[in-house]
């Protein structure tokens, strides 16, 4: 079943649970995404950076995800992540994404404000959600670079009330990609915006961060937690242990490997999240 991420997370935010988003870059990944959530009856979101849409196009990891949804048990949402442009919101809607999120958290407050507002526009009218982001999470991902600054609450108050975002993505202290060193995450600005806003609120940077730092955080008030670096790490170890055969030259085999490893890093990620059974 292919719906918008809103339904899913709305859902999550009343029942204190989180619904997990795994960024996928192919078809095997999206294949060990789904059958994680099948096998655990959880609700999933299938995420993509700009970057992947630029090497697979828009149109066709849509495809892909919607014939995915189709045939799967759980309900299934295709998310564009840190999208920079109004544009690249508008060709994502047209290309049949359920879900985008227009990222203006390295704009002046006043220019987010506006283009985010244009964006929630553009997505309410053709029925899919809007996540945008207010201050900024740090670290490096695709083309996602940032140091990160720490989402005012009073702000985010005003911010949802301007932009009437449906989800929004807030700064606590976590980051893009692997950390040097535990993160310090700021729990009491979860509870202060989710008590302001109202709306689902989500975590980015879930990558490595500690298991009861997440639990608490969702427990907190985060409805979306994503995941993406560790699952590019599954996927690429499972390939290199394959090909550590040089008489291996069938893609399925080194594949259906990485694959596997997504497969089960997902199954961890969702008990992690508390969506299994949530289906």
């Amino acid at each position: 079943m292919y719906i918008s991420s809103y339904e899913m997370v709305k859902k999550a935010q009343e029942g204190g649970y989180a619904v997990p988003a795994f960024n996928a870059e192919n078809l095997e990944m999206l294949q060990g995404i789904i059958r994680a959530a099948e096998e655990l009856s959880s609700p999933v979101i299938v995420q993509t950076t700009t970057p992947t849409v630029a090497y697979i196009g828009g149109t066709m990891m849509a495809a892909m995800v919607k014939t995915a949804a189709e045939h799967a048990s759980v309900p299934v949402a295709l998310h564009l992540d840190h999208c920079a442009s109004i544009d690249g919101v508008k060709a994502a809607i047209e290309a049949g994404y359920s879900s985008v999120m227009f990222d203006g958290s390295k704009l002046s407050f006043e220019e987010n404000v506006r283009l985010s507002k244009t964006a929630a526009d553009l997505a309410k009218l053709a029925g899919v959600t809007l996540e945008c982001e207010l201050g900024k999470v740090g670290g490096k991902e695709d083309n996602v670079s940032a140091e990160a600054s720490y989402t005012d609450v009073d702000e985010a108050r005003s911010f949802v009330k301007q932009t009437n975002v449906d989800i929004l993505a807030i700064a606590i202290g976590t980051a893009h990609g692997f950390y040097k060193g535990e993160p310090k995450l700021d729990f009491d600005r979860i509870a202060s915006i989710r008590e302001a806003t109202g709306v689902p609120l989500v975590l980015h940077g879930g990558s490595g961060v500690p298991e009861e730092s997440v639990r608490r955080a969702i427990s907190l008030g985060m409805c979306k937690v994503n995941f993406a670096t560790e699952l590019r790490f599954a996927a690429t170890l499972g390939v290199r242990r394959i090909l550590s055969d040089e008489k291996v030259i069938d893609p399925k085999k080194y594949m259906g490997e990485a694959r596997d490893e997504v497969y089960k890093l997902c199954k961890e990620k969702i008990m992690l999240c508390g969506s299994a059974g949530k289906a």
